[in-house]
């Protein structure tokens, strides 16, 4: 069998059964979950959970441990997957505004259907597609081959999904309906013997906790060690901006503080159905014979603070909030099945790239991302020297710009009405990737923090130069100057 053309210069093949017909471009599976933490699964380090199909997946492909979300919200991330664009370059975020059409006209989707692949989506896509600026946005359903996504946040009850209406009767919780979804569409593309790209956008573990009854068991009366970070006491050295939005409150308002075991068995349980899809999923793909032409990443749109620093929620620049899983799996290749991982600087603007490339299609220039193939054949490779993060939605109080390297992360907290000052933190992540102290006054970090500045100030000038003119993103560009 010939080697896909866009990965020959790093000879790896696949093989297929001799009954089916050599492709010459890998399916490609995208799997994301909605609000899942770093330290949600087995391959991660924690002992607690059972995720065997997802730890599985890792063993087979590479895990990632320095995965971001540039922005750690659900719709303009997932326009940032589509896209490869930071945030204030798609424009799309709530209360800024949809996608634009001419934005969408370039995602991976349409791209690589108009390439040839048979596309299809289920879940919740997080986004609509408008005309204009001010135009009303409208779900991108004409532009998938097969349809399984719906509007805002979806619904857990399968029924209450207009497109997966049929799966309700068998699967009536929504995960194990993706699951199901995802199992026909390839079977009815591999049986087709033609290429195929499936983005399965999972609801679970979105609030509000609704786990599917079926796997109560699970976590029933499970005790959980709590991160170290937990708590409001390692809080304290926080902005006070940080302290303003609903992540905050969440902490008490979700349980965190006075009834974390249930509220993270719960969590873990949705996860746990969400590991039973993906099993689904894979036994689809071997059932078809394709499972030597079949890509798959799995990643999750934001992360989830859980408790660490006695907050919940998301949105914030820290690490639990920000950072999320990311595992991709190349069958054939010569570093599959090692166990490896890589600890290079990815974010949710390297998929866009990396799908193109795997389709062997040209990747538009002036985008964001990277594609994530270097470093899947060395893994101690790096791609993005520094990477934004942002948040400009909700309360002006907790709008935040910041920038991470490698070793550190340096954050700015532009909002000094009232009784708040403009405040700067700095953390050295690489010793300290818990967060649990601002390295900002310290004397032995000078020169450290003066990079940072330096960084982030280049960061803020991207946003300036290069920040759509719609939306209300332009303004940024001056109010994150730093003083």
């Amino acid at each position: 069998m010939k080697p896909f053309s866009v990965l020959s210069s790093i000879l790896f093949l696949f093989t297929v059964p001799a009954s089916l017909p050599a492709q010459e471009k890998p399916n490609l599976v995208f799997l994301l979950t909605d609000d899942q933490t770093i330290y949600s699964l087995g391959c991660y380090g924690n002992d607690d959970v059972q995720t065997p199909q997802i730890d599985q997946l890792a063993a087979d492909g590479m895990i990632f441990d320095r995965h971001y979300n540039t922005t750690a919200i659900c719709m303009a991330s997932r326009a940032s997957i589509f896209t490869g664009l930071f945030e204030y370059r798609n424009g799309c975020n709530f209360e800024h505004g949809n996608l634009l059409r001419k934005k969408w006209e370039k995602s991976y989707p349409v791209l690589l259907r108009k390439a040839g692949y048979r596309t299809a989506i289920a879940g919740k896509i997080g986004i609509e597609v408008a005309d204009e600026p001010e135009g009303k946005g409208v779900l991108p359903e004409g532009d998938f081959d097969r349809w399984g996504a719906g509007p805002g946040q979806t619904n857990y009850e399968t029924k209450k999904n207009k497109s997966m209406a049929a799966y309700a009767e068998e699967y009536p919780h929504s995960t194990l309906s993706y699951g199901a979804f995802g199992r026909d569409f390839i079977a009815e593309a591999a049986a087709d013997n033609v290429p195929f790209c499936l983005s399965i956008s999972f609801k679970a573990p979105h609030m509000p906790a609704t786990p599917d009854p079926q796997f109560a068991s699970i976590y029933e009366g499970k005790t959980f060690k709590k991160p170290e970070n937990y708590g409001r006491e390692h809080g304290g050295h926080f902005s006070l901006q940080s302290r303003q939005g609903r992540q905050y409150a969440r902490f008490e308002e979700w349980g965190y503080k006075d009834n974390y075991d249930e509220v993270m068995a719960t969590y873990h349980q949705q996860i746990y159905a969400v590991d039973v899809a993906v099993g689904m999923i894979r036994e689809a793909i071997a059932k078809a014979g394709v499972e030597g032409d079949t890509v798959i990443i799995f990643t999750s749109d934001n992360g989830f603070l859980c408790g660490s620093h006695g907050y919940g929620s998301k949105v914030l620049p820290y690490e639990e909030a920000s950072r999320a899983p990311m595992i991709v799996y190349l069958p054939g290749h010569e570093n599959s099945g090692k166990g490896m991982r890589s600890e290079a600087l990815t974010g949710n603007i390297d998929f866009y790239p990396t799908m193109l490339e795997l389709a062997d299609l040209e990747v538009p220039k002036g985008i964001d991302g990277k594609s994530l193939l270097p470093l899947y054949d060395n893994p101690t490779a790096s791609t993005h020297d520094q990477l934004p993060l942002m948040n400009v939605w909700g309360p002006k109080a907790v709008h935040s710009f910041g920038v991470v390297t490698a070793d550190w992360k340096y954050v700015y907290w532009p909002y000094e009405e009232g009784s708040f000052e403009a405040t700067e933190e700095l953390y050295f992540i690489r010793e300290d990737a818990l967060e649990l102290k601002n390295e900002l006054n310290n004397p032995a970090f000078s020169s450290e923090l003066e990079e940072m500045r330096q960084r982030y100030d280049a960061e803020v000038k991207s946003w300036q130069t290069k920040a759509v003119p719609y939306h209300n993103y332009a303004p940024f560009g001056k109010l994150f100057e730093r003083d």
